[in-house]
Order: C-alpha cells, then structure tokens, then sequence
C-alpha cells in the first residue's frame, strides 16, 4: 500500500521503495497480474478526488512499468472517496484514506 499527501499524486523516494518491493514481488511471482485500487480522502469534491485518485493509479502504473512489470499485467481502478480505509464525514481530511492498494496475485484463466 502507498499513502499520498493531501491532493497529491508524486512518487517520494520512500514510495519508490515501497514500490520496488512489489515489482521484486511480481518478478518472483511468475504469471501474476497486478491490481492497483486508488483512493482519496473525503476534503474536495467526489469527481476531484476520483480523478485524484485516478492520478495516483496513474504514477503507480507508471512507476511500474519503467521497472519492469508489463503494462498488459496491470489492472487499475479509482474509487475515489468509496472504500475509505478510516470512515470520516464529507470534508475530513484523512491520510489513511489517500493510498493506491497493490495486489499480486495469479493472472485469471483466459
């Protein structure tokens, strides 16, 4: 998992590494696919903070592929605001909320 500023979508060096691991992690693998799920908080509005989100799947994915992972084993999904991590009113700023979940796992059967 990687957590984002308040309305930001970069790539720190300690997000880097936690990055690193999951392509060590996909390269182990074998036939894997990766699944990356992007959230925001609840501060701003719900079609801002799904293109937010959108935009940290989008680093991510990036992120990714220069280190190696096909971009054709790459899922991603934005959800925004649904699925917050720490339940919250409209309007609350939450850092636990703003995160694009990975997950590696066996590619489905074709």
């Amino acid at each position: 998992m990687v957590f984002f500023d308040l309305d930001r979508a970069d790539l720190t060096p300690d997000r880097a590494l936690i990055l690193d691991n999951a392509t060590a992690a996909f390269h182990q693998a074998g036939q894997t696919q990766v699944m990356l799920t992007g959230f925001a908080d609840r501060a701003g509005s719900a079609a801002h903070n799904l293109s937010l989100s959108n935009r940290r799947t989008q680093a991510v994915r990036a992120y990714l592929v220069s280190r190696g992972v096909p971009d054709s084993a790459i899922a991603v999904a934005a959800r925004g605001e649904q699925g917050p991590r720490v339940g919250t009113p409209d309007g609350v700023r939450e850092p636990q909320n703003r995160r694009v979940e990975i997950t590696i796992g066996p590619r489905p059967a074709q």
